[in-house]
């Protein structure tokens, strides 16, 4: 996957960059998504949702180099062409989880069979990462299906350079007909602004909502 290396001295946002950069400045937003339409598709079509949700998820932040912008392995300041999901999976016998990754595709269904077999295969291995080795391009998405939440900060010590975003849902909330499911977007500020992380979830929301266009 290509990464392109970003001129620090010609960059338009070289000096946000190294004011928060500086600072360690993280911060992150949660939103109650409306997947009614979403989860009414995803059920007529017989798929299972913590798939579409990484699909979903992943789609979104290839969309915009501010989600991709990061550090190489050799210390260079760039961006990614595109992103892969490294995912939480559970263990129902230890209560364990592991994280595992799967090709990005543009084809739902492409991914979501990728998914099913990659689940199948390291699923219950007793390892944390089980499926290595782990790409440098990859976004982190979890889900915590047991509860709901109206915010969520995950704490990362001694990396203070983990530019990329890292995304985590919740339970399902009902209200009346509708279902929304919490969604919670940290990012780092020398990268990510205020507008782009309303500009994730907005469009978030907009391919819930058209979901029946990919999910085919």
């Amino acid at each position: 996957m290509n990464f392109h290396k970003i001129d620090l001295d010609t960059w338009k946002r070289k000096e946000i960059f190294q004011h928060f950069l500086n600072q360690q400045t993280t911060f992150s937003i949660t939103t109650e998504l409306d997947i009614t339409v979403l989860y009414q598709n995803i059920k007529q079509n017989g798929y299972r949702f913590y798939p579409a949700f990484i699909f979903l998820v992943t789609s979104v932040v290839n969309t915009n180099t501010a989600f991709r912008t990061s550090y190489n392995s050799e210390g260079e300041l760039g961006y990614w062409d595109r992103l892969n999901p490294v995912y939480t999976i559970f263990d129902d016998q230890s209560k364990e989880f592991s994280g595992i990754w799967t090709q990005a595709e543009k084809d739902f269904k492409q991914f979501y069979h990728d998914y099913l077999s990659d689940v199948e295969t390291y699923n219950g291995l007793g390892k944390l990462f089980p499926k290595t080795p782990i790409p440098e391009n990859t976004v982190s998405v979890s889900m915590i299906p047991w509860t709901s939440f109206t915010g969520y900060n995950l704490n990362i010590q001694h990396n203070g350079n983990h530019l990329l975003p890292i995304i985590t849902a919740g339970k399902f909330i009902k209200k009346g007909d509708s279902i929304y499911l919490p969604v919670s977007l940290q990012v780092h500020h020398s990268v990510c602004d205020g507008y782009h992380a309303g500009l994730f979830m907005n469009t978030l929301q907009e391919l819930a909502h058209r979901s029946s266009d990919w999910l085919k």
